[in-house]
């Protein structure tokens, strides 16, 4: 139990702006700032009414419901939160600093517009990693408000827990697994409010972001497969299966038959209101993996790429060879798949084959130029694939009825890995432009200070140091000085821990693609490094 003046402590969030604006000044001055910079000294109002009415003088035109919201927040600012409180500041890098609150409201009526309004905090901490917080507790400091207090599952000790370097223990009242079921009970919830044939369906991206997740490592997977199988719920397909933009349909797999003797994932193969891809495996329910986690498959399927799950367009039985080579021009196609009146695959048509059927034949028709097409399943393994990819072209892929889902060209494996392979490019130019300025600059005594001591003699240079001892060695103020950079340090040693956990992230495996949103911090460090350290 944590205790303040013979009463328990509180922890309260108070944000640096919405946009962070005052994040920089709050962490090097140690306050907090509230903004409402057009409001006056708050010192004189004892009471919320005082308050009430000095926010609605300074802004006449808003309405009820947002001057009570405003007053609510600059009395908690003022007169609830204590000295001794704990304090946590969001901040743009999407780490979290906790702090201790040190001093009493103050108005500094000569300081910028929006730092006027101020509390002294003394940080405990400025880096606490969000992935240490468990999703519960990162959802209550979710809010828009400024100001407002984490009041809920035991939030005021797990804070004093995460300032003392230790990850978030969770909620003091529920389990393990019930800790982490913030978001997914509501998902939980949902699944069990509908009939059978109202399956939820989603997209994996979707499904993932109930978890606070983006992509699908190890880790992530048994983390969530977990969760499912606890609740006796099954993704069909898998949604391991697919890319992020596949749809699955969440049921409850492990509910008794009903009264015709039928489960809920069976009863899917009557559904009307499912995707054809989902509906598609739903009537290949059969094919899902049984409950032994050791048959869970870990490889890459043909499914993880997006051409796979996309219908290409195509020409039928009959249709006339212009026709084909009419939309292989209009859309730069090297080859279309020929279906029959069912959906399924008759063949291919390439320009190569039409080549062949007209050198025979002058007059050849789309019949004389089909040939036998490449086929994949779905949820074959992709390495498998890429020899026949790179020597033909292209890969059909059908589904579990034999029909055409997707196609795969060379040209979306290079797409495919050259986005893979991106991310630790540019992770490793950010490695070596780092080595060679430590090495430049810095002595390798000073160096060798930030490794421990029985490694310290096998240091020879910058290149024996791990990506996280960088942060390590360029806190130290005469390290720092030794680089003569002209930037701020506080922000580039925040890029800098971004990006040693986004190049962590890298090394788990995932059959998703990084985004462009997930890569552009740390290309914005590369590009910071590349103006400092000019040299190619």
């Amino acid at each position: 139990m944590f205790l303040r003046g013979g009463g328990r402590m509180r922890a309260w969030v108070v944000r640096a702006g919405e946009n962070g604006e005052r994040e920089q000044a709050a962490l090097e001055e140690g306050v907090l700032i509230a903004g409402w910079w057009e409001l006056g000294d708050l010192s004189a109002t004892a009471a919320r009414d005082d308050i009430k009415a000095a926010v609605a003088s300074a802004y006449p035109d808003e309405g009820p419901y947002t001057v009570g919201n405003w007053t609510g927040q600059l009395f908690r600012f003022v007169h609830e939160i204590q000295p001794g409180d704990l304090v946590v500041l969001p901040q743009r890098s999407l780490l979290v600093a906790i702090g201790r609150v040190s001093g009493e409201y103050e108005y500094r009526a000569h300081a910028a517009d929006g730092a006027r309004h101020v509390r002294r905090v003394e940080w405990l901490v400025k880096d606490v990693d969000r992935q240490s917080i468990q999703s519960d507790l990162l959802d209550s400091m979710g809010s828009l408000l400024t100001v407002f207090e984490l009041s809920r599952f035991g939030a005021a000790e797990r804070i004093a827990t995460l300032a003392d370097g230790k990850t978030d223990p969770g909620r003091p009242d529920a389990d393990e697994f019930a800790a982490t079921l913030t978001e997914p009970a509501k998902l939980f919830e949902e699944v069990r409010r509908r009939s059978a044939d109202e399956p939820l369906t989603l997209s994996v991206r979707d499904f993932l972001a109930v978890w606070g997740l983006q992509r699908r490592y190890p880790a992530v997977v048994e983390q969530i497969q977990n969760d499912l199988d606890a609740r006796g719920l099954v993704t069909v397909p898998p949604f391991t299966e697919g890319s992020l933009q596949s749809q699955i349909a969440v049921v409850a797999g492990g509910a008794e038959p009903d009264e015709a003797g039928t489960s809920a994932v069976t009863r899917l193969t009557g559904s009307t209101s499912l995707s054809a891809v989902v509906q598609s495996a739903a009537d290949a329910a059969g094919h899902l993996a049984d409950d032994d986690p050791q048959a869970r498959t870990v490889a890459y399927r043909v499914s993880n790429l997006d051409s796979a799950n996309r219908m290409p367009e195509s020409v039928r039985v009959g249709d006339s060879l212009g026709t084909a080579m009419t939309l292989m021009v209009l859309r730069d196609y090297s080859q279309l798949p020929v279906l029959d009146t069912d959906g399924r695959l008759r063949g291919v048509v390439s320009w190569e084959s039409i080549g062949r059927a007209r050198m025979a034949d002058p007059a050849a028709d789309l019949a004389a130029a089909t040939v036998r097409a490449q086929e994949a399943d779905r949820s074959d393994d992709l390495l498998d694939w890429i020899g026949t990819i790179q020597k033909s072209g292209y890969v059909l892929v059908r589904d579990h009825d034999h029909k055409v889902c997707g196609l795969i060209t060379d040209s979306d494996l290079t797409v495919q890995f050259g986005t893979r392979v991106r991310p630790f490019v540019l992770v490793e130019e950010i490695e070596q432009r780092l080595r060679r300025i430590v090495d430049r600059c810095i002595p390798i005594e000073r160096i060798r200070a930030v490794v421990p001591r029985h490694r310290a003699a096998r240091v020879n240079s910058a290149a024996n140091l791990t990506f996280g001892a960088y942060g390590h060695l360029l806190k130290v103020s005469e390290n720092w000085s030794a680089l003569g950079w002209a930037i701020d340090q506080q922000h580039f040693l925040s890029a800098l821990e971004e990006c040693r956990n986004f190049r962590n992230s890298l090394m788990h495996f995932s059959p998703d693609p990084v985004t462009d949103d997930q890569l552009h911090p740390a290309q914005g460090l590369l590009e910071l490094l590349r103006s400092l350290d000019p040299h190619n």
